[in-house]
Formats: structure tokens, sequence, C-alpha cells
């Protein structure tokens, strides 16, 4: 009797926090994060053949495949297998985005790119910088926008000013940050290089933000390059 109990209690905590997981992401707005990340392989899908490692509608592949995938995980309540999955393809648009702007750079020292198509894929390639980054602390925080409304925590990774302006800020049930919030760090960060409002806790953050930074610090030089040489 005693063996059969230790063998289910981990079977009913498992079987509790996936129910609490599954209600928790019906108050998720997942829609936003799903356009994005369509979006993003349609930008990148844009950009000229030789800043790509291969055809530029390959990452679009991938998120066609991601974006059902995801969908059925959470779906069936795969809440680990729908993590590995997002964050695997994050992790591919990421790079993807990141060897680009080195390419971009190989453009401008070689000058073999038109001035006008080096301008428009260095602005691509920005952009693409700010969305995937907005996705990432999205998935990243918390665990996820599910388990940051399960656990009723608005963040783990960042201190949004709702939270540390509160009455209470040690009140979990207060407010909760959106897609649009992360998506307004992201864009901050690529514009000031830094957070701006947000305080960043977590040093997996601190390097995400890093990497964004130096990404969107490539870019914008590259355009300011250009535009010198014009003058």
């Amino acid at each position: 009797m005693l063996t059969f109990a230790l063998m289910s209690a981990p079977i009913v905590s498992t079987e509790f926090k996936r129910d609490r997981l599954v209600v928790a992401a019906a108050y998720v707005q997942w829609w936003p994060s799903a356009l994005t990340l369509l979006v993003i392989g349609m930008i990148y899908a844009l950009l000229s053949d030789q800043l790509t490692l291969g055809p530029p509608w390959e990452l679009l592949v991938v998120v066609l495949l991601t974006l059902p995938a995801a969908r059925v995980t959470r779906w069936r309540g795969l809440w680990r297998a729908r993590r590995y999955l997002v964050l695997g393809s994050l992790g591919i648009v990421s790079a993807s985005v990141t060897v680009s702007a080195a390419f971009l750079v190989r453009e401008l020292i070689a000058r073999k790119a038109d001035p006008i198509e080096l301008l428009e894929d260095a602005a691509l390639i920005w952009l693409s910088n700010v969305l995937t980054f907005a996705l990432i602390y999205w998935e990243v925080d918390g665990g996820g926008p599910a388990h940051r409304h399960a656990a009723k925590r608005a963040s783990t990774d960042f201190a949004f000013p709702q939270n540390v302006l509160a009455d209470d800020p040690a009140d979990p049930r207060g407010w909760m940050p959106d897609f649009l919030d992360y998506l307004f760090l992201a864009f901050n960060t690529s514009t000031a290089f830094s957070p701006t409002d947000t305080m960043v806790l977590a040093r997996r953050a601190k390097a995400l933000m890093m990497w964004q930074s130096i990404v969107s610090l490539i870019t914008i030089v590259v355009i300011a390059a250009r535009a010198i040489n014009t003058i």
C-alpha cells in the first residue's frame, strides 16, 4: 500500500501541475506571438541571397512547421515538449539573424552590394532582431507565459515598473506582462541599447540583451557607414 502511494504521488502532482497550466493557458493571448514568428519568417525571406546561409525562404519553412507543432503540443498539454520546440526554433531564428548581420558587414567592406539594397537588408535584419528577441523574452521569462499565469507571478527575469511601483510588490495577484510589453522591451534594447524603464534581474536575460544589442549595433553601424559614404 505504501509502495503504491509513493509511486502514484508524483503522477498526481504532475497531473495537477498540468491541469493548472491548461487553465492558465486559457488566459494567455497566443496569437500575437504566433503572428510575430510568422512575420519574422516572411521578413527573412526578403533578404538578399548573399546574406543567408541557404535560401532565404528556409527560415519561413521552419516557422511554418513550428507554429502548428506548438499549437498541437499546447493542445495536448505537452508543455515541456512545446517549450523545447519553440525555444529551439527561436534559437535557429536568432542564429540566422546574427549570421546575416555578420554577412552584412562583409558586404559593406567588400562594397559589392547595391547601396539601396544594403540599406534595405540592414533595416530588415534590425527589425527581425527586435521581433526575435521579443519572442525570446516572452518565452523565457518565468518559464513561459503559461507558467507565469499558473504561478500568478509577473516575472522572474525582469522587473516591470507596474510591479515595482505597485502598493505591494510582493503581491502576486497584480499586473501581468503581455507580449506587447516584451516587444517594447526588445525595441528599447535595439534603439537605446538599454531596457529603459524595466530592470533586468536574471543573468540569462542580461546575456540575451547583450546579444540583441550587438546585432542591433552592427546593423546601425552599417546604415551609418553607408550614409557617410554617400555624403
